[in-house]
């Protein structure tokens, strides 16, 4: 008797939507808040924006990232507690990068704080728009069920 493979995850599709569209929106955010910022402020302007998007799309990589690295134990007796470890890591790793981040962009002349801070707000909003729509538009079962004349979700026929 083989033993029966878990189903996937749903929330995997989910998660590589959101990257593939965070990209995509980081590149578009930082090349139109560049250019913005290179109108406003010159090049320093356009620096700023490029780090905005940047340091927003470095901490969307690394929640998504973190998420779907936990998915692999799903299955394993230990899933919960390694997937919540992995993911808190994750957070505590954003944390510390985002604080280091603020330190070193701190005190550099080339920063021009409007630019730089709109653009990560910009940034952000846009990574939280497309977590969400990402998210309603997913077909992600609300229950996982057998229905008749199929193997049980997670066993097989005889443990019925």
């Amino acid at each position: 008797m083989t033993t029966p493979q878990p189903a996937p995850i749903s929330s995997t599709p989910v998660l590589r939507t959101a990257l593939v569209w965070g990209a995509i929106a980081t590149v578009v955010i930082a090349v139109v808040g560049g250019g913005i910022g290179y109108a406003i402020a010159g090049v320093d302007g356009l620096f700023s924006a490029f780090a905005g998007a940047a340091i927003a799309a470095v901490f969307m990589l690394l929640t998504a990232v973190s998420i779907l690295v936990a998915n692999r134990w799903f299955g394993d007796q230990l899933y919960v507690p390694i997937f919540f470890g992995i993911v808190l890591g994750g957070w505590l790793l954003k944390l510390v990068l985002f604080i280091v981040a603020l330190l070193i962009l701190r005190g550099q002349p080339w920063i021009v704080p409007g630019v730089f801070f709109v653009a990560l707000v910009v940034s952000v909003v846009a990574s939280l728009a497309i977590d969400g729509i990402a998210m309603f538009r997913s077909r992600a079962p609300y229950v996982d069920v057998a229905l008749p004349g199929e193997s049980a979700p997670g066993g097989d026929e005889e443990t019925r």
